[in-house]
């Protein structure tokens, strides 16, 4: 089974591409489902996360109020960080186990899909990593379209993520995704042969 990495700056097309390798055949491993499984009602995170940011970033039910922690967190560095350090051996744990149960199906491909591969180390699970890539400006006026965030909270977003040029100049693949969606997903099918061609040799 070959693994790939999928990455890229918040809301520069990711999953996009990652719905076109999904009706490829890929079996896709998306850090974003996995950690919102991890912060669901009963999610094994949940205790934690109260325990280490008290009740005001949960609802009057039990729920997480993913706004106000998302307010605490892109607003201080140093709470950020403390979350990521609960939050990422648990996120680990889960992808492994995705990536044998991918394995034991016979997959030819399995895709991590992690906004923060490269952050948490998980690019080095992966035998080749893919990025998406978008102008910055381009990527805050589509954060602030898409999850009606004001410039500040989508800049403060941005910067909580390495570098999105960064990012790209570290993955094997960069996917240009400032054109239209269609323009995006018309360069999956090629890529993807290109790595079967790459399992080949």
């Amino acid at each position: 089974m070959r693994v790939l990495g999928l990455t890229g700056g918040i809301a520069c097309g990711k999953s996009n591409v990652s719905d076109v390798l999904r009706q490829l055949g890929a079996v896709i491993i998306d850090g974003d489902v996995l950690s919102r499984e991890l912060t669901c009602p009963n999610g094994r995170a949940l205790p934690e996360i109260r325990r280490q940011f008290g009740g005001e970033v949960f609802h009057a039910d039990g729920t997480l109020n993913r706004r106000a922690l998302g307010a605490v967190i892109f607003s201080d560095a140093k709470r950020r960080a403390q979350l990521d350090g609960m939050m990422q051996p648990l996120l680990r744990q889960r992808i492994l186990e995705e990536m044998e149960a991918a394995r034991q199906a016979g997959a030819e491909f399995a895709v991590l899909d992690m906004p923060l591969l490269y952050e948490a180390g998980l690019d080095k699970l992966c035998d080749r990593v893919w990025c998406v890539s978008l102008p910055r400006e381009r990527q805050v006026q589509r954060l602030m379209a898409r999850d009606g965030f004001t410039r500040a909270e989508a800049e403060a977003r941005l910067s909580s993520q390495m570098d999105a040029a960064e990012k790209a100049r570290r993955a094997d693949v960069v996917i240009d995704t400032s054109g239209s969606i269609q323009y995006t997903r018309d360069q999956i099918p090629a890529l993807l042969e290109d790595e079967r061609r790459q399992t080949a040799k």
